[in-house]
């Protein structure tokens, strides 16, 4: 059976749970094999996980060589390793870096390249919600080794354990990799709630808040959401741009999302068309969302949140 290579998102070894979700679906189309790029301190912890949900293998990349740069070394180890082990498909978090990580690489390698799927079947065949969400497609790969990155909450972790061999892998990274560094950063202010592209569910808000956001944020916090934003939200400066769903900003793939004082313009159906299930609170009730939604209530948010938020917290737990 062939191999099929996840690139591990992580945090300072700590992996995270889009990456359980592409072990899941490296399970259909063969051997699981996951490509850990960190410290070789913090390898050990992410091992144990990684093992624990399915990874057959585990090539350890130390990143002495690549801490402090842009992505193009990190394509530039995927590269090798792909070169190395001729896996059945190249599996990668479909955000920012992971994106930009699988354009390099399917240049480097001349293969075909799926982004952004929704699911993958043995095959590998994807799915794909296509121009602004308009379209729902299966595609696949024609050329190469499949390379697709998959949206997060696309699949259902699964803790089966595996060989978790591990397997240091020395890359060479040319100097013209090293052609953008990182010269400062800051970590993230916590705020106790999941990342925007990663949640199960997400509560955003749009113009219909009068930027008051108190009621969105109650009812995230009551449910363990993520809070969001619409672009007209984002553009009044009521949130800043990282809560931004739509075109132009994060596009989220939940089982739930929440949308409300929303009217459900294109540019923001395209950052949430593919969530599994999808509640609208607008007081116009010929607002475009209510095309969308599985759940509608014609409403004012400011009333009907602070309701749900007080019947969801006894149920916390």
């Amino acid at each position: 059976m062939s191999e099929v290579l996840v690139l591990v998102d992580h945090v300072d070894g700590a992996v995270r749970k889009p990456t359980l979700e592409l072990l899941a679906i490296a399970k259909r189309l063969g051997e699981p094999s996951a490509v850990f790029i960190g410290g070789a301190d913090q390898a050990t912890t992410a091992a144990e996980k990684l093992k624990a949900f399915g990874a057959e293998k585990i090539y350890v990349v130390d990143d002495a060589q690549i801490k402090g740069y842009l992505v193009a070394p990190k394509a530039e180890a995927l590269q090798q390793l792909v070169e190395k082990t001729t896996p059945a498909a190249v599996l990668i978090v479909s955000g920012y870096e992971g994106k930009e990580i699988a354009g390099r690489l399917a240049i480097k390698i001349g293969s075909g390249l799926i982004t952004d799927a929704t699911d993958v079947q043995e095959g590998p065949v994807t799915t794909q919600s296509v121009f602004a969400g308009n379209y729902t497609v299966t595609a696949k790969v024609t050329q190469g080794t499949p390379i697709i990155t998959v949206k997060p909450n696309s699949a259902t972790p699964e803790e089966s354990a595996g060989a978790g061999a591990v397997e240091q892998f020395a890359a060479t990274i040319s100097d013209a990799a090293k052609g953008a560094q990182i010269v400062a950063s800051q970590p993230r202010q916590a705020t106790g709630r999941p990342e925007l592209t990663e949640a199960a569910i997400v509560v955003s808000g749009g113009r219909g808040t009068g930027g008051n956001f108190d009621p969105i944020e109650g009812l995230a916090d009551a449910l363990g959401a993520a809070v969001g934003a619409s672009r007209a939200a984002v553009d009044s400066g009521w949130k800043p741009h990282s809560f931004q769903v739509g075109q132009t900003g994060k596009v989220v793939s939940p089982q739930l999302y929440v949308a409300n004082g929303i009217s459900g313009a294109i540019q923001h159906r395209a950052g949430m068309q593919t969530s599994k299930t999808i509640v609208a609170v607008n007081k116009d009730e010929e607002a475009p969302i209510f095309e969308l939604v599985d759940f509608g209530v014609v409403g004012d948010l400011h009333s009907v949140l602070p309701a749900a938020t007080e019947e969801s917290n006894p149920r916390k737990g």
